[in-house]
């Protein structure tokens, strides 16, 4: 039998193994240069490869349960170590690899693979029914097809959503992305400053974590671990000081010096004591604890780490086959799932990748 995998991301890297464990001829279609784009591009910064996290779960939709539950963050783990790349588990769960960066998984991965038989071909993009590649249109005749083709977010990498042009798809839209804010003149000097320790809420999502103040908004890890319910209307709403009760905060905060020595002796970075004279006067303790920062709107789709959108679950089998397309499975970021960053990602990518390869492998 020949499967064919289109897109050759962590999803259809993952898929293809699958499929060719089962005794399958794989060939994997991928229209840019090289493959993992944007697995690489994530790890230049520390390939957050999972989370070791007791509510993991609780982060996907429940119909992405049954795969999460063969293949979460024990088996992400394991997955690495069997690829030769130790691991270890940060202080906040994640879970990196001891390297730090993707290429050295990437290349014993893509080596095992080569060593079990699969093929791939490089600058073929597919258009629907065939595929575009530097020899002119061309066919593939495959018993079984698993799509791999990513969101839409990143489409210099490869992930560009225009497959969404053949197959239904909710739309998609900007996730795990910064916010755009109207500074005045007086924040400039604090752009590229982050913000530490806040406890950031909008609307029942609170997040302990830590931002950035650009010139463009704010943007990090706080903010994308909220951005879904920001994206969807919700106010941003700080706590600069969340493990100073407020009635200590009033009581320091009360002096005839100025207010900005005031909010140092507070314990205030620069940055932040700037964030509550920019938005929270009268400075008061309630505006330390309850500091509004006014958002406006998410920052564009090709800026965002992820996208929300994709093929719905309604349009698939349990085993992840299209409905109207009986013998093609999909499955990673073209599915509609958003996950937080921090590791879930990449875990939601590898688990339905291999969910995919094994039921098209039969």
């Amino acid at each position: 039998m020949i499967g064919l995998v289109i897109g050759a991301g962590p999803a259809g890297l993952m898929a293809a193994e699958e499929m060719a464990r089962g005794g399958m001829r794989v060939i994997v279609c991928e229209q840019k240069p090289s493959v993992a784009r944007k697995f690489l591009m994530a790890g230049k910064s520390g390939l957050n490869l999972t989370k070791d996290d007791p509510a993991l779960m609780a982060q996907f939709p429940e119909w992405m349960h049954p795969m999460l539950r063969e293949f979460g963050s024990a088996e992400v783990q394991d997955w690495a170590r069997g690829l030769g790349q130790k691991v270890f588990t940060g202080s906040s769960g994640r879970v990196f690899p001891v390297a730090m960066k993707g290429s050295p998984l990437l290349r014993a991965w893509l080596a095992r693979l080569a060593a079990m038989g699969v093929e791939i071909r490089t600058r073929w993009r597919w258009t629907g029914d065939g595929f575009d590649t530097p020899h002119g249109p061309m066919q593939v005749a495959a018993d079984r097809t698993v799509l791999a083709l990513g969101g839409a977010s990143w489409p210099r990498l490869g992930s560009d959503g225009a497959w969404a042009e053949w197959l239904p798809a909710a739309p998609f839209l900007p996730a795990n992305m910064g916010f755009f804010v109207d500074w005045s003149a007086h924040m400039a000097k604090h752009f590229g400053q982050p913000i530490k320790g806040a406890l950031l809420t909008a609307g029942d999502h609170r997040e302990r974590g830590e931002f950035v103040i650009s010139a463009r908004g704010v943007e990090g890890g706080g903010i994308y671990a909220i951005s879904r319910n920001l994206r969807d209307g919700a106010r941003l709403v700080l706590d600069l000081l969340p493990d100073m009760e407020e009635a200590v905060v009033e009581k320091r905060l009360a002096g005839k010096d100025s207010i900005g020595s005031r909010l140092r002796k507070l314990g205030l970075s620069p940055a932040a004591a700037a964030l509550v004279q920019e938005f929270g006067r009268p400075v008061t303790a309630a505006s330390i604890k309850r500091l509004h920062v006014p958002l406006q709107g998410p920052r564009p789709l090709e800026e965002a780490i992820s996208s929300a959108g994709g093929i719905r679950a309604e349009d698939l089998t349990p085993a992840l086959e299209l409905r109207a397309r009986p013998g093609t499975f999909a499955c990673g970021e073209m599915l509609d799932w958003e996950a937080p960053t921090g590791g879930y990602l990449l875990t939601g990518c590898l688990a339905t990748g291999r969910w995919a390869g094994i039921k098209a492998r039969g």
